[in-house]
């Protein structure tokens, strides 16, 4: 067992190397990597339709790259705002992977590219492991998904540089519990910002877009607990995989650009290689 564990945290190595190199050479050009992670169904595409769109009439410089298993549906979506936008399919990988991504973007993401936006594939579980080299890591929920989400998937929450909170709009109809939920929010990511979003009323509209650009600018980055954590010796099932919430990695995050490991420091996905996408 101690070498399947070996071989995981080697490969997890190896995507903390790529993700260390891919954040030194975006920041370099004064490129801002925003990774955005929640479950299928949450909302975070017209979000980050919306918040697209407002970078735009802004004029500040954006892109949106776009993972999903299957379709280049989202893609056609974040495209109507008129920024570049590219489609990655996985072809059946459930997270994307540092390497991964600095190969789609390589020759193709804008050298004047402010802010990127990483919409990760609609997963809590795989893509909370892999670094991508970005400086603000963002954990989405909608209000249809439960106030004890954050106590279900507590590595994606727990390393989460900023929560937001979706389809506020209906919050009153699905009898949303905000206060519990930021509760069960604190109560694994202490300190971290919780924001309340509709893409469709326009609460919160462009918050996101502003917390990307204040980090982009130097600000302050969130410093999730958990990933001070010291590793785990003992094997622990958690949150679906072989290895779950009980092992941590013996790196903490990134507080932006130019650290060594940014969020995802905490490890639990066993995948050892890339599926080539196009």
């Amino acid at each position: 067992m101690c070498r399947v564990v070996d071989l995981k945290q080697a490969v997890l190595a190896k995507n903390d190397s790529a993700a260390h190199t891919l954040r030194a050479e975006l920041t370099a050009r004064g490129t801002t990597v925003v990774n955005l992670l929640s479950s299928p169904g949450s909302g975070k595409t017209a979000l980050l339709e919306r918040e697209l769109g407002l970078a735009r009439e802004r004029g500040v410089p954006v892109a949106a790259l776009t993972a999903d298993l299957a379709t280049e549906n989202d893609a056609l979506r974040l495209a109507r705002s008129g920024v570049p936008v590219k489609q990655v399919l996985t072809d059946g990988l459930c997270h994307l992977e540092a390497a991964m991504l600095g190969r789609h973007l390589d020759g193709w993401l804008p050298e004047d590219t402010r802010l990127l936006f990483v919409e990760n594939v609609g997963n809590l579980v795989c893509p909370a492991s892999y670094d991508l080299g970005e400086s603000l890591r963002v954990v989405l929920a909608s209000v249809t998904e439960g106030e004890d989400k954050p106590l279900k998937y507590p590595t994606a929450f727990g390393l989460a540089q900023l929560v937001v909170v979706t389809k506020t709009d209906i919050a009153q109809a699905v009898e949303f519990d905000e206060p519990a939920f930021r509760a069960h929010v604190q109560q694994v990511n202490p300190g971290v910002e919780v924001v309340l979003t509709s893409a469709r009323g326009g609460e919160g509209a462009g918050i996101l877009l502003d917390r990307a650009l204040a980090v982009g600018a130097g600000g302050a980055v969130h410093a999730p607990v958990m990933a001070h954590q010291p590793p785990a010796h003992h094997h622990h099932h958690g949150e679906g995989h072989e290895h779950g919430p009980g092992h941590a990695h013996e790196h903490g995050p990134g507080r932006g650009p130019g650290h060594d490991h940014g969020p995802g420091s905490r490890r639990t996905h066993p995948h050892s290689g890339v599926v080539p996408t196009r």
